[in-house]
């Protein structure tokens, strides 16, 4: 019936952003609107899945942009599965929950853009994902270590003799539910051993940079440039899941951990 087609396409005029145009022609609008009309238009069948060939290549990059971040709002809320083919891999890494690369007509790879980035299957993968801005993709979670820690309940000498055993300056310290307590670095503990100070808390350094694992690294950058102390990564109960040694961010972005490079104790 007329009057519920008319209701179904203003339910999803309005949920494209485009409330008070619906009686424009296609000349009054922009190219972001219309492709917004375009995106609108598909979502009336209510389909299963959506396939969007290169919607937004002939858009400029602020339109581009305001588009893409449409979408995402977009897909929060109706969940729908959507194939977006695109040749911009900045594009497909921002906007794809898995990522598939194509040659000569054969997926080659299929993945997380994490794990894309991080572990490419092939040259022809690294190599097209070379000048990639990483930091805008990797995680904390991929620059993160597994950190060596005492109990709160320990004492100095546990401290050195962790440190000692790690080859480290610095160890987290935490609780028996290992929700962080703070840094004791070296410097600090071996005179309180000498002293013969037996509660470590006295000596823990609580003004430490905290993040949680889905931290962009491009947020983490200004963070590890402006700290002597290493980036404690917590999960949502304030447990210490890992830690971020300055130069791992640097590490990450360089893609050394992505070529099979071990982790390395960290270190202040």
């Amino acid at each position: 019936p007329r009057a519920e087609r008319a209701k179904r396409a203003m339910r999803w005029v309005e949920s494209v952003g485009l409330k008070s145009w619906e009686n424009s022609y296609p000349g009054q609008l922009s190219g972001g609107m219309q492709q917004r009309v375009g995106i609108a238009r598909a979502l009336c069948t209510d389909p299963e899945i959506l396939l969007m060939d290169e919607p937004f290549s002939a858009l400029d990059p602020l339109i581009r942009r305001e588009m893409q971040e449409e979408l995402l709002a977009l897909q929060s809320k109706l969940n729908k599965t959507i194939i977006f083919i695109t040749h911009d891999l900045d594009e497909a890494l921002r906007l794809g929950d898995r990522i598939a690369i194509l040659k000569d007509g054969q997926v080659v790879q299929v993945g997380t853009a994490e794990e894309i980035l991080t572990n490419p299957v092939d040259d022809y993968v690294a190599e097209f994902t070379r000048d990639v801005n990483r930091s805008r993709v990797l995680t904390a979670r991929t620059a993160m270590y597994k950190p060596r820690v005492v109990l709160d309940r320990a004492g100095p000498r546990s401290a050195l003799k962790v440190m000692e055993e790690q080859g480290l300056s610095s160890v987290f310290v935490v609780d028996r539910e290992q929700h962080l307590v703070g840094v004791v670095t070296v410097d600090d503990a071996v005179p309180a051993a000498q002293r013969g100070v037996s509660d470590l808390r006295e000596l823990v350094i609580t003004d430490i940079p905290r993040t949680t694992p889905d931290t962009f690294l491009e947020e983490l950058i200004p963070v590890a440039a402006h700290n002597r102390m290493p980036i404690a990564v917590l999960d949502e109960e304030q447990r210490l899941v890992g830690v971020i040694p300055r130069v791992a961010v640097l590490s990450a972005l360089a893609g050394r951990r992505a070529q099979g490079e071990e982790p390395k104790p960290a270190a202040v």
